[in-house]
């Protein structure tokens, strides 16, 4: 079993539904329709919401989306509508609040890959391929693959794991045109954030978009774009494959919990442990860093 350890109660806003709680944002619809997102400090791991939050994060995680979508934006059109919060919001929904169009949203994470580690390396490992995709021999633990692959995932529920899947699936579940449409927009998008972070000296190395399709069917950029909860980011001048590289992302919570030192059992059921303020601070330090290398300015408070 995993999900929340404590499930939060969301914030009532005078003329906003409620509408849903996610890992990371509560979503709310106002009385014309639109969509106002709010982004909390919480985070995830291992398909659980973890019971400490990393303060700060989901402003930064906020202000860096907007910051994409304005670099992406002859790519492909986005639901962002406003980042000014509703009236009657609370104070500290300023600089944590997307508000945006309505789609029906595609339930496929589209995830791009250009590095291989994580689930991919695994299967690499085992057979030599990504989702089924064959690579060459002689790939390592952070290698460069020679073209960016698209391998899209399940979208799971808080938690449920995300599942890989073949393109094909794709096509047979939403039409081939449409499969075709999302995979060369995440790889486009791919290699736009991939070359602006590395002027930045930052490697990209995987991400994962979310689409869904306005009322002509048109696909539109959705959610978070880029940011460190949704990518692998690591410092370019510390690059070296054959090991785990070191990482601007939740990795550091991840070490942890899988570490000795937290005392926690990942397959046995129960939910996790706090974090220590140690990892909390390397992780807000981690996100705050990447932000200011890739944007140029200091992290917002």
């Amino acid at each position: 079993m995993s999900g929340f350890t404590t499930k939060p109660e969301p914030v009532q806003v005078p003329g906003l539904t409620h509408l849903h709680t996610g890992k990371v944002r509560e979503l709310y619809a106002t009385a014309a329709g639109e969509l106002v997102m709010v982004a909390s400090d919480r985070v995830s791991a291992y398909d659980w919401v973890l019971p400490t939050e990393i303060p700060g994060k989901g402003r930064l995680l906020t202000q860096l989306s907007l910051w994409w979508f304005e670099q992406l934006a002859d790519l492909v059109p986005n639901h962002l509508l406003s980042d000014v919060p509703p009236p009657g919001a609370p104070a500290d929904w300023e600089g944590r609040t997307l508000v945006c169009r309505r789609l029906e949203m595609v339930p496929v994470e589209c995830v791009a890959r250009g590095y291989l580690t994580g689930s991919g390396l695994a299967e690499y490992r085992a057979g030599g391929t990504v989702c089924g995709l064959p690579l060459p021999e002689g790939l390592t633990d952070g290698s460069r693959l020679p073209e960016p692959l698209f391998t899209p995932a399940t979208k799971a529920e808080v938690g449920e794991h995300d599942e890989n899947i073949p393109f094909e699936a794709v096509a047979a579940r939403h039409g081939a045109a449409l499969a075709e449409r999302l995979r060369g927009l995440t790889l486009d998008l791919y290699r736009r954030g991939r070359d602006i972070a590395e002027r930045s000296g930052v490697i990209l190395a995987d991400t994962k978009f979310e689409f869904g399709l306005d009322s002509t069917g048109t696909p539109v950029l959705a959610d978070e774009v880029l940011t460190p909860d949704s990518s692998r980011f690591w410092p370019a001048d510390r690059w070296r494959p054959g090991a785990p590289q070191p990482s601007y992302d939740k990795q550091h919570i991840r070490d942890w919990l899988g570490s000795p030192e937290s005392g926690w059992d990942r397959s046995g059921g129960t939910p996790p442990p706090p974090l220590p303020d140690a990892v909390v601070e390397r992780t807000a330090g981690a996100y705050r860093e990447v932000y200011r290398r890739l944007t140029g300015d200091a992290a917002p408070a």
